[in-house]
């Protein structure tokens, strides 16, 4: 293709959407079907898929950690509940509190500050003293993580092309699976290769050196244009966006930008705002699915290992042997990560159907599909031995399948979409914090009700709430579909 010229500065000023979703042209007219990513974009890309990378990684990798931490620290059910829910906990405050931050100060500052605090805990709990600190640092680093949830999210969709958004939202989003089931092997190859009960330890302190790979890069990268027209910033934000623009041959040489959006008063960006007439379906739509899906997930996913070596016959029990224990916690381990590629296979469906039929349709359709996974699972209590495990296994994997095709991908996408760009950092942060209330709850309450309610009863309970998740969708429904963030935030 030759210099492919592009009609920017004969143009009146627009909008910072409109310079990323323009396409270059032939010499003869032709347009190009879609604009191509640039190397800053794709550089922001990366770096926001490593933290749901390591979300993924550190929370699921509790699950196989947890038989080692019990036995260290003597722990209880009601401790077991604590550690599943700290790092749960720490997502929700910081989503609560962090996440709207980047409404604040800016998306690229929160960036940076939420890996580093990232770091600062999984160092802390490789070389925790006690049982109480250990529970007080996953806290810390969910912290970090709840702040990730809205700002990387912020960081790709005001970065990227309107009609890339989905499936590269998604695509990171996706980084989550991969992280769950790397924390899955991390945590077996530990057990294989290190016969300690302190091998618990090693498992969180490999994530160190990476996790700081990628708080240096995050300080080479754009602040959002948008988030500086917002803020009246304009030179700056020309400024920035040509630099995520860069590209050779260059386009669009000129950036002369004017904002779509009329100023808003403080009021306008008060929390209040999220439940005024023009923001409460979003609000309802980002938050609550994301609720109830998250009751399903977070306690399946974190709790997966211990449910599959009670199916297996093998549960631990305090006095086995230190050997048979982590022999059997391998061998969990083995059938977990097993049920995680799932999640894989699921976010991968998503990110090629998401701009293609919908964010709502998926939504609906993986709850449903989680509904179906659960009972699958449920029925497995009814049989022994070969029938038993086919079922649990089968249900859990359509289960992780629909999940992350569906409500657990759809519900991050939408809550980064349907609020305006002056509320949308604390929308998203707000919505993930509502989500993980569902989450705690399940990761504290899931061993507990393990054994007073049994197997099948929690799996019908959350069978039903993954139905009432798809009729919710259905009665908030917004679409975002091939909709640019300008156009939904006017």
């Amino acid at each position: 293709m030759n210099e492919m010229p592009t009609n920017a500065a004969l143009s009146p000023a627009r909008s910072v959407q409109d310079y990323i979703d323009e396409t270059p042209i032939w010499p003869d007219g032709t347009s190009v079907g879609a604009a191509p990513m640039t190397t800053m974009q794709w550089r922001i890309w990366w770096l926001a898929a490593a933290g749901k990378f390591f979300e993924g990684l550190v929370v699921f990798m509790t699950g196989v950690a947890m038989p080692l931490m019990s036995r260290e620290f003597g722990m209880n059910a009601f401790q077991h509940g604590l550690v599943g829910a700290a790092s749960l906990a720490g997502i929700l405050i910081g989503a609560l509190l962090l996440g709207g931050l980047a409404d604040q100060f800016g998306r690229k500052v929160m960036f940076i500050v939420e890996m580093v605090i990232f770091i600062i805990f999984l160092a802390l709990l490789s070389i925790s003293p006690s049982f109480g600190w250990t529970v007080a640092f996953l806290f810390g680093m969910g912290v970090a993580l709840g702040c990730d949830y809205p700002t990387a999210h912020l960081v790709i969709s005001e970065s990227i092309p309107t009609s890339a958004r989905g499936r590269l939202v998604l695509g990171a989003f996706g980084f989550q699976a991969v992280g769950a089931l790397t924390g899955t092997l991390v945590g077996y190859l530990v057990l294989s290769n290190l016969a300690d009960v302190s091998g618990w330890r090693l498992m969180y302190a490999v994530a160190i050196l990476p996790a700081l790979a990628v708080v240096v890069g995050r300080f080479f990268v754009t602040e959002s244009a948008s988030w500086l027209m917002v803020h009246g910033r304009h030179s700056e934000a020309e400024h920035e966006a040509h630099k995520l623009l860069k590209r050779k041959p260059q386009y669009p040489k000129h950036i002369k930008l004017e904002s779509k959006h009329k100023p808003h008063s403080k009021e306008d960006r008060h929390p209040s705002a999220l439940f005024s007439a023009r923001n409460r379906r979003a609000t309802i739509l980002a938050a609550v699915p994301w609720f109830l899906q998250d009751l399903g997930t977070y306690g399946i996913g974190i709790f997966t290992p211990t449910i599959l070596a009670a199916a297996l016959g093998v549960a631990a029990t305090h006095g086995q042997d230190l050997t048979d224990l982590i022999a059997d916690d391998e061998l969990a381990a083995e059938g977990a990560a097993a049920i995680d590629l799932l999640l894989i296979l699921g976010v991968g469906a998503a990110v090629l159907l998401a701009d293609r039929v919908g964010r709502i349709p998926l939504q609906i359709l993986g709850f449903l599909g989680c509904a179906g996974g659960l009972l699958i699972a449920a029925l497995s209590t009814y049989y022994t031995d070969g029938p038993r495990i086919t079922l649990i296994f089968a249900g859990f994997m359509l289960f992780n399948f629909m999940t992350n095709l569906g409500p657990n991908a759809q519900t991050y996408l939408l809550a980064g979409e349907v609020f305006p760009t002056h509320i949308r950092g604390m929308g998203a942060g707000f919505a993930a914090a509502f989500a993980k209330m569902g989450a705690v709850l399940t990761a504290f309450l899931f061993p507990i009700l393990l054994v007073d309610l049994g197997t099948a009863t929690l799996l019908y309970i959350l069978a039903g709430t993954s139905v009432l998740g798809a009729v919710l969708t259905y009665a908030f429904r917004i679409e975002t579909k091939g909709r640019s963030l300008d156009e939904i935030g006017l």
